[in-house]
């Protein structure tokens, strides 16, 4: 149980920022992963009042607010429809609906978890997250480079923003039952002309690689999603624990990686197929005009 002796519901960044210099101090979140330890702090910071559970949509960007929980981030319609089914298929697993409406955002990204199915997500998408004091820096260098771990521990996280660069994106997860934490975790995106896959539960906290050295370069074809996917296996590090052998995930990792880019070939042809209707749709259009001038 944790307990506390102060409790704080700032009403500012600022004051939130300051009260979290203190060492004995703990911004509350979800109140999810903070209730199970066994400890006492100083004080809780409470975010709610900043009006960071809002998902903000501009011709740009989604910015995502710390404090929005999964459920929302789950039923928003905007990024449902910009990200499709990867979305659902990424929250859908974690516990349960009602963990979902008081897990934040913000939780899932500080936190870094390596088994983050959010973290995850986002990190194939080349999100960014804005810090109040450090600003704006990409999800991947806070997730991956270890001298922030310091820098950042007494920052305030206010938002992850998504831009809107993402061309297709897919989502696979492995799990020993259907709400467990995760055995491997694995999202391929096509971020503006860049395949990227990203992989979490190694069981360390997710990563990501990019096609670097060009093996999808002509396209996706089954003989090069499976050369990319062992590619990319063979880059990550993997490890073993109570859920799986670090061998089996490295399998795992060029199993997933294949099916995401092959989710990825289809979206690709769908949207192909479908410009070129509207092509059609506009060239016939402007006959028909021309014919009744």
């Amino acid at each position: 149980m944790l307990k506390f002796k102060q409790y704080y519901r700032v009403k500012s960044l600022a004051e939130a920022y300051e009260l979290n210099q203190k060492k004995s101090n703990v911004v509350l979140g979800g109140m999810l992963w903070l209730k199970l330890q066994h400890r006492t702090v100083g004080g809780v910071i409470d975010l709610t009042d900043l009006g960071l559970d809002r998902i903000t949509e501009t011709d740009e960007a989604f910015t995502i607010g710390a404090m929005v929980s999964l459920r929302d981030l789950e039923q928003h319609e905007g990024l449902g429809t910009y990200l499709g089914e990867a979305l659902h298929e990424s929250l859908r697993h974690i516990v349960g609906v009602q963990f979902r409406n008081v897990a934040t955002v913000g939780g899932s990204i500080f936190g870094r978890f390596g088994f983050s199915d959010v973290l995850t997500l986002f990190l194939a998408l080349d999100a960014k997250v804005k810090f109040y004091h450090a600003g704006e820096l990409p999800l991947s260098v806070y997730a991956s480079d270890a001298p922030l771990d310091k820098e950042l521990k007494n920052d305030i996280l206010e938002a992850v923003i998504l831009p809107k660069r993402v061309e297709a994106v897919a989502y696979r997860s492995v799990r020993n039952s259907e709400t467990d934490f995760p055995v491997l975790t694995c999202c391929g995106a096509k971020v503006n002309g860049v395949y990227r896959v990203s992989v979490g539960a190694r069981p360390m906290r997710a990563a990501y690689t990019a096609d670097l050295t060009g093996i999808l370069k002509n396209g996706i074809t089954p003989k090069t999603a499976a050369a990319f996917g062992t590619w990319v296996s063979e880059q990550l590090a993997t490890g073993s624990n109570v859920r799986a052998s670090a061998d089996y995930r490295k399998k795992m990792i060029a199993v997933l990686t294949k099916r995401n880019l092959m989710d990825l070939a289809e979206q690709e042809n769908s949207q192909d197929a479908g410009k070129q209707r509207e092509s059609a749709l506009d060239m016939t259009q402007k006959n028909e005009a021309g014919g009744q001038s």
